[in-house]
């Protein structure tokens, strides 16, 4: 289906009927990087036939996000917007690398953005100052960043994305997140236990990644594999995949019902 690519880098996904969308694994790991695996990061890339404008998202951007993105072939650079479901490091620690590779290696002058909940501009700037001190420059380009509000729809380049409140614990503002460009829709849990936003957010999802993180162990923070299929029925998206699996999930693979993703796998929609 790829022809070609554009002048940035990303695959042209152009040359067929319709919108296109397209999901690579950047990183599907816990925070531990349990069997190897890399730190949560989607990179979502659309086309839509209608005004033929394409986007390329990071759906979470882990610690290890930049390594991801060198192995498996993305140009930082190419990336549009970023949208963080909660402020884990497993989740939102590669931002800072991001940022300064943009600023210095890549010499950025486009606009990058940044969603997240609410907080994130500060704890993105205090986790720059952790890592690397003083990072009062100027920026070569404009980086602004926007808060999720529960279930309030915004727009990031061609894809509109509404977050759904989910539940990590006390005192972590977690969402899930639902990301559609009019024909396809991409859905994906967070990291949560189960919870009554999570139907919702799979409502007829082209494709919706959950987070597994146990197999058999109820955990207060966490989905688990049968918490997972005593609600199975109620997950109306048409493919399900597990992300965020531990040890004891990666483990106990040959027992699982449900597709269970892999770094580096690419799913067209």
């Amino acid at each position: 289906m790829i022809a070609h690519r554009h002048p940035d880098g990303r695959p042209d996904l152009r040359g067929g009927p319709g919108t296109l969308m397209r999901l690579t694994v950047l990183g599907c790991g816990d925070a531990f990087g349990s069997g190897g695996r890399l730190n949560t990061c989607f990179q979502l890339d659309t086309h839509r036939a209608d005004d033929g404008r394409d986007t390329r998202l990071l759906v979470d951007c882990g610690a290890s996000a930049m390594i991801s993105m060198h192995r498996f072939g993305t140009d930082p650079d190419s990336i549009d917007a970023v949208a963080v479901t909660h402020l884990h490091g497993d989740h939102f620690g590669g931002l800072p690398f991001l940022l300064l590779y943009l600023q210095f290696e890549a010499k950025r002058t486009r606009p990058l953005e940044i969603v997240g909940p609410p907080g994130i501009r500060q704890r993105v700037k205090d986790a720059c100052t952790a890592l690397f001190g003083s990072i009062n420059c100027d920026w070569h380009f404009d980086l602004t960043f926007r808060e999720w509000a529960e279930g309030v729809s915004m727009t990031l380049g061609g894809v509109a994305v509404t977050p759904r409140q989910v539940y990590h614990g006390e005192g972590i503002t977690a969402f899930g997140l639902r990301i559609t460009d009019g024909e396809k829709t991409f859905a994906y849990s967070g990291d949560t236990k189960w919870v009554d936003a999570l139907p919702d957010l799979a409502e007829q999802a082209d494709l919706f990644i959950v987070e597994c993180y146990a197999f058999d162990r109820s955990l207060p923070t966490h989905t688990d594999y049968q918490t997972l299929k005593r609600h199975l029925d109620e997950l109306s998206a048409r493919r399900i995949a597990l992300t965020h699996m531990s040890t004891c999930m990666l483990d106990r693979q040959d027992e699982l019902r449900l597709e269970a993703l892999d770094d580096g796998r690419v799913i067209e929609l």
